[in-house]
C-alpha cells in the first residue's frame, strides 16, 4: 500500500528547551545532538526565536545572534532552519514599531534562518499583515499562523471551526503574503473533532497545494490524538520532540506519533532507527540540567485553564526559585475567570504570560486588587483586538490602575509614533552606554531592555538550572578564598567566598558568615516610634532602587521595583516623608512581607 508521507519539525532545540527547562539552556551543550540529527537525515529544525531569544541573554549569558551561527554549521546548510515570531512582537513581549519587526527579519536571515513561523496571539489580522509583509520582503520564507486553545468549559464565542474560518478568510482577504499556513496550539488544550474540522475547511478554502502545518504539546494527554485529527484531515506537516524534552508540556515525541501511524496510511518518512541515537545523543547532552517533575506530567486542569506547556514549567520554576511553589495550584485554578473576563485572546505568549501574572496577582494580592501591565494593556487594546470584548468592569479597573484610556487606534500605529520605541531610541541608548552600534546591538537593546544593556556590558546574570556536583562530606579549612558548587531547587550558583565578600555566578556581595548555633541579635520586624515600614507584597527580586536614605518622598511614589514572574513592580511609599533606610540591594531576593525600607514621616 503506498502511504502518504507526512513530513515533520524538530523542535527539540526551541520549542522543546523552552517547555521543559524555561529556555535555560546553553548552546554549547547541545549543538552535538544537532550535529547527530544531521548525520541522522534530519532537515527541518526549529532554531531559534520565541522565548529561546530573550532566555540567552536573560539566563544564560549567551548572544542568541552567536548561537544561530552555530547551529546552522552544524545543522548543514541547506537544512531548513526556522524561529518564531510574535507578529508585531518579534521576539519580545512588548510590541515593536515596523522598523524593529523589519530589522528582525533582517538580521534573522543573515544568521543563517531560512523560516519564520508568525503568530498573533489575539489572531487580529492586522497584526499579521504587517509583520508577514516585511518578512518575505527580507527574503524569508512567512509561515502564517492561526492561534488555536480551548475556551474554559462553559465559555462560548471564539475558538471554535467557525471562528478559525473567519480568521483564515481575514487572512487570504487582507492579502498577507505566506509560504505556508500554520494551525498552532500552544496549551495542547484544542478538542481533537475542532481540529480535524479546522483543518477540514482549510485543506477545502485554500487553493490546491497549499502547505499546511499543526503543531500542539502534550499537557493535556491528547497530543498524539489531536496530531491524528489534523493528519487524517489532511495537514502536510506536524511537529514532534525528542527525549528527554518531549511529551507532558512539550510536543508528542517523534517515536509516539511513528508508533500512533503504524499500518496506517500516512508514514513520516524517517529511520526511527536513527532518530532513537540521536535522542540517545540528546539526553547526554541535557544529563545534568534540572528536569522539572511537572515537565513530564499530564495537566488535566489545562482544559479549564488553559496554560502553554512553555509558559507552565517557565512559572513553576519561577515559584519554585522563589519558595511558593506550593501556591501554583491556586494560580492555576484562577486562570479561567482571568481568561473568561479578558476577551478569549489565545493562551500562548505573550498574552498566556499575561494570563498567568494577573491570575497570580489575585492569588497572592487578592482578586483583581491589582491589574497586571501586560493583562491590562490587553483588555485595553494595546496589543491588538481580542477576539470577543473584554468585561467591562475589567477595562474599567483597568483604566484606572494604569492610568490608561481604551486604545482606538492599530498597535503598529502608536509604536510607530512612540519615541521610546525603535530603533533611534535604541541606538541613543548604545551610545549613552558606551557601546558599538551595530545592528545587532539595536536589536538586542530594543528587544531585552536593560537587560540587553547588561548583556552587552558583561554584567549578564547567569541563571541555568543544573544539577549539583556532590558535595562533600567535610571542607578542610584553606588559606585564600573557598568556592563551592551550590544547588537551590535545581539552580545552579558558583558561590567564592573570602574575607567578607562573595562572588555568587560572577556577580560580588558583603557577608557575614557565623555558626548557626552562635546566638545573634534579631533582626527588627515592627519598626517603632512613628516609622512606617515598606514591606514586599510578594515574593521577587530587586531590580532598581529609586530612593536612598535622606530623600524625600511623596506618598504613591516608587522607592525600588521588584520583578516577580516576569513583572515588574514598583513598590510606592504608603506615606510622604523621608526615607530613613534601603535595607536591601538591587539583586537581592525578597520574600513575601519581608521589610524593603522604612520612611520616617
Amino acid at each position: 500500500m503506498s502511504r502518504k508521507r507526512v513530513d515533520v519539525m524538530i523542535t527539540a532545540f526551541r520549542d522543546g528547551f523552552q517547555s521543559v527547562y524555561g529556555a535555560r539552556v546553553i548552546p554549547a551543550d547541545y549543538l552535538p545532538a544537532v550535529e547527530a540529527a544531521r548525520e541522522a537525515g534530519l532537515t527541518h529544525f526549529e532554531a531559534g526565536g520565541g522565548a529561546m531569544f530573550q532566555s540567552l541573554y536573560f539566563y544564560c549569558n549567551e548572544n542568541a545572534f552567536r548561537m544561530m551561527d552555530q547551529f546552522r554549521e552544524k545543522a548543514g546548510p541547506e537544512a531548513n532552519l526556522q524561529t518564531l515570531a510574535r507578529g508585531i512582537n518579534v521576539v519580545a513581549l512588548d510590541s515593536q514599531p515596523a522598523d524593529i519587526i523589519t530589522l528582525h527579519a533582517r538580521l534573522f536571515r543573515r544568521h543563517g534562518i531560512s523560516t519564520i513561523r508568525n503568530f498573533d496571539a489575539l489572531n487580529d489580522v492586522r497584526n499579521l499583515a504587517v509583520s508577514g509583509r516585511l518578512i518575505r520582503e527580507q527574503g524569508l520564507r512567512h509561515e502564517v499562523c492561526i492561534t488555536l486553545m480551548a475556551l474554559p468549559p462553559g465559555c462560548s464565542g471564539a475558538h471554535d471551526p467557525a471562528f478559525y474560518a473567519r480568521v483564515l478568510d481575514e487572512i487570504l482577504e487582507s492579502d498577507v503574503p505566506f509560504d505556508s499556513l500554520c494551525f498552532k496550539d500552544a496549551s495542547g488544550s484544542a478538542v481533537p473533532a475542532t481540529v480535524h474540522e479546522t483543518v477540514r475547511h482549510a485543506r477545502q478554502r485554500l487553493p490546491g497545494g497549499t502547505r499546511i502545518v499543526f503543531h500542539t504539546h502534550d499537557t493535556v494527554g491528547t497530543g498524539v490524538t489531536c496530531y491524528r485529527a489534523a493528519i487524517e484531515a489532511g495537514v502536510d506537516q506536524v511537529d514532534l520532540s525528542l527525549a528527554p524534552c518531549s511529551g507532558g508540556t512539550s510536543q508528542p515525541d517523534v517515536a509516539s506519533l511513528w508508533h500512533a501511524l503504524r499500518d496506517s496510511p500516512w508514514d513520516l518518512n524517517l529511520d526511527i532507527a536513527k532518530v532513537m541515537r540521536v535522542e540517545a545523543v540528546l539526553k547526554a547532552c541535557m544529563q545534568d540540567y534540572f528536569l522539572p517533575p511537572e515537565a513530564l506530567a499530564v495537566e488535566p486542569l489545562i482544559p479549564w485553564s488553559p496554560m502553554p506547556g512553555g509558559a507552565l514549567t517557565a512559572n513553576t520554576q519561577m515559584m519554585r526559585d522563589q519558595g511558593i511553589l506550593n501556591r501554583y495550584p491556586e494560580v492555576i485554578g484562577a486562570m479561567g475567570e482571568v481568561v473568561r473576563r479578558g476577551g478569549f485572546g489565545t493562551s500562548v505568549t505573550p498574552v498566556s504570560q499575561f494570563y498567568f501574572q494577573q491570575a497570580f496577582n489575585n492569588v497572592m494580592l487578592g482578586p483583581w486588587a491589582k491589574v497586571a501591565e501586560g493583562y491590562g494593556r490587553m483588555v485595553l487594546g494595546y496589543f491588538g483586538r481580542t477576539p470577543v470584548p473584554p468585561d467591562p468592569d475589567i477595562i474599567r479597573l483597568a483604566s484606572e490602575q494604569l492610568g490608561l484610556p481604551p486604545a482606538t487606534r492599530s498597535p503598529l500605529d502608536m509604536d510607530n509614533e512612540d519615541p521610546r520605541k525603535g530603533v533611534a531610541p535604541a541606538r541613543a541608548r548604545l551610545e549613552r552606554e558606551g557601546l558599538p552600534d551595530t545592528e545587532e546591538n539595536i536589536f538586542i537593546v530594543a528587544a531585552c531592555g536593560d537587560k540587553g544593556v547588561a548583556f552587552l556590558k558583561g554584567k549578564a546574570r547567569l541563571a541555568v538550572r543544573k544539577r549539583s556536583a556532590e558535595t562533600p562530606a567535610a571542607v578542610a579549612p584553606v588559606a585564600g578564598p573557598q568556592t563551592f558548587q551550590v544547588t537551590v531547587d535545581g539552580a545552579a550558583f558558583s558561590v567564592s567566598l573570602e574575607g567578607g565578600r562573595a562572588r555568587v555566578n560572577g556577580r560580588e556581595f558583603e557577608v557575614r558568615v557565623a555558626d548557626a548555633a552562635a546566638s545573634a541579635p534579631s533582626r527588627e520586624t515592627s519598626p517603632k516610634g512613628g516609622v512606617v515600614s515598606v514591606p514586599a507584597p510578594i515574593p521577587g527580586v530587586v531590580t532598581k532602587i529609586l530612593r536612598i536614605a535622606g530623600q524625600k518622598v511623596q506618598r504613591g511614589e516608587p522607592i525600588l521595583v521588584l520583578e516577580a514572574m516576569k513583572m515588574e513592580m514598583p513598590l510606592n511609599a504608603p506615606e510622604s516623608g523621608t526615607v530613613q533606610e534601603v535595607r536591601v540591594r538591587t539583586g537581592d531576593a525578597v520574600t513575601s512581607g519581608q521589610e524593603l525600607a522604612r520612611i520616617t514621616p
